[in-house]
């Protein structure tokens, strides 16, 4: 049985959001999943792991900066097209339950997406890269997950460039600004990201993290996606390379989720359910 977003959310304290990249570029695992078989395959492993939603992106947004080098390559709305849309029709024909996201910036991409069977939009640039997001979102009426970090508010030539006398203010007030835009627009449902990665240093994603509760009074779920990054990698020591930060995410996540998180995006969906699962029995224990 399908059940909505809303539904789940209900029913679990967290759920577990699967990444899919179907792209050359993205920072831990481009190029393995382009090809649509590939990427297929690797869904469906993480629907059997328990991944309650399959994130499909075909736009790497890997920002530009010391750690990650020049950063992603724009794509043009077809071909963002043509690497999803046959992927996500692929895995809603072999499971017509899971909820399926389509991470885009783009109006055009979000709507062929949702017309091949995804459920969920998340757009990293809040809305701000394309006008017509929010006029999308309210037709399909889907969820949107903005997120903050990304897009033409951020231009800057290099992530390390980005300075907050306040990280958390700043970051409260845009996706409060950019949710009464949304909701303006006739959007429905709206979750929000606090875009660890996305225009921050460490010490800012580490206090965003820290202070995740404070999210909490947007009054919306809460998105959180720690996995394989960076800051994780400088925790752990910085030469640990991006596939071995499995466990150093899985324990930020679960920090975050502590705090208010309700949904957690990570490329390790077996070791994140099965943490989840402890997690959540633990607390009943108490």
């Amino acid at each position: 049985m399908k059940y909505s977003l809303s539904d789940l959310l209900i029913q679990k304290p967290a759920l577990v959001m699967g990444i899919l990249n179907v792209t050359p570029d993205s920072f831990s695992d481009g190029g393995e999943y382009l090809d649509q078989g590939a990427a297929v395959k690797h869904a469906l492993e993480m629907i059997a792991e328990g991944a309650d939603i399959i994130d499909v992106g075909g736009e790497s947004t890997r920002p530009k900066g010391k750690t990650y080098g020049d950063g992603a390559h724009p794509v043009s709305e077809e071909e963002e097209m043509s690497r999803v849309v046959g992927v996500i029709e692929a895995i809603r024909k072999d499971d017509t339950d899971v909820l399926i996201s389509i991470d885009t910036t783009k109006a055009s991409v979000a709507r062929a997406a949702i017309g091949a069977g995804a459920d969920i939009i998340n757009d990293v640039s809040a809305g701000t890269s394309d006008a017509k997001m929010f006029l999308a979102a309210r037709d399909l009426n889907v969820p949107l997950i903005l997120m903050h970090g990304h897009g033409p508010f951020f231009k800057r030539e290099n992530i390390e460039e980005y300075e907050y006398e306040n990280v958390t203010r700043t970051v409260l007030n845009y996706l409060r600004m950019r949710m009464i835009e949304a909701r303006n627009f006739g959007v429905r449902e709206v979750l929000a990201d606090v875009g660890i990665g996305f225009a921050k240093v460490y010490n800012e994603n580490v206090k965003l993290m820290h202070d995740h509760e404070q999210f909490k009074s947007l009054g919306v779920p809460l998105v959180i996606g720690v996995s394989r990054k960076a800051t994780i990698g400088r925790m752990l020591g910085e030469n640990v390379p991006p596939k071995e930060r499995a466990a150093g995410s899985l324990a930020a996540a679960l920090y975050c989720v502590q705090r208010g998180a309700r949904i957690v995006r990570t490329h390790d969906v077996k070791p994140t359910v099965e943490a989840l699962k402890v997690w959540q029995e633990l607390g009943r224990s108490c």
